[in-house]
């Protein structure tokens, strides 16, 4: 796996060696950060959130795209340390990043979710075999702590032929788009509860 653009282009990112992870296939990052491009024209100055990290390749991607704050959440502490290598990886980022080792409902409920603003994209990779409750029960608690800009994207990566979770009421999904077994689904605040 490589870095695909910005400022650490071509560099080789650290794997882990076991299967706990999935990382993103590099043509569904390509298409993410294709998407996300078109959508916020750059991101130059934004804040970014990596759920269920990994190895850390899509933050990575996006602090060496330009993103102004990355926060990166893994559970198992070995492959969080081997997420902070792979930032390591940009020398002098022009923005900051910090790996959190925690479950993902736990970091969205504790006072480090948002503490500096609100996050302009939140990416999320579950494991294939999460439910889809609980990805609901994660749109909930970050709708209900307003952890999301309100022209802010959501973009989750689920198994493609698995059956769709539900957007809370507030949400609604943009697009879908798939990567042979994985698909990545955009959602974003309806256009009738924004300001």
């Amino acid at each position: 796996m490589r870095i695909i653009a910005g400022s650490a282009k071509g560099k080789t990112l650290i794997s882990p060696t076991d299967i706990r992870t999935r990382p993103t296939s590099d043509r569904a990052r390509e298409g993410l950060f294709s998407s996300l491009e078109s959508e916020f024209s750059s991101l130059q100055d934004l804040y970014f959130l990596d759920l269920f990290a990994g190895s850390g390749a899509v933050g990575v991607e996006a602090l060496s795209r330009g993103a102004k704050l990355v926060h990166a959440v893994e559970s198992e502490s070995d492959i969080s340390q081997l997420a902070i290598e792979n930032f390591e990886l940009i020398k002098k980022p022009s923005g900051k990043f910090r790996v959190f080792h925690s479950k993902a409902a736990r970091f969205l409920e504790s006072d480090h979710a948002g503490m500096q603003g609100a996050y302009d994209i939140i990416f999320m990779d579950p494991p294939y075999e999460l439910g889809n409750s609980d990805i609901e029960e994660l749109l909930k608690i970050i709708v209900e702590r307003k952890l999301l800009q309100p022209r802010g994207v959501i973009a989750i990566e689920r198994k493609t032929k698995k059956l769709p979770f539900a957007w809370p009421p507030t949400m609604e999904e943009l697009k879908v788009r798939s990567y042979g077994q994985g698909s990545i689904f955009y959602g974003n605040y309806s256009a009738s509860v924004l300001p």
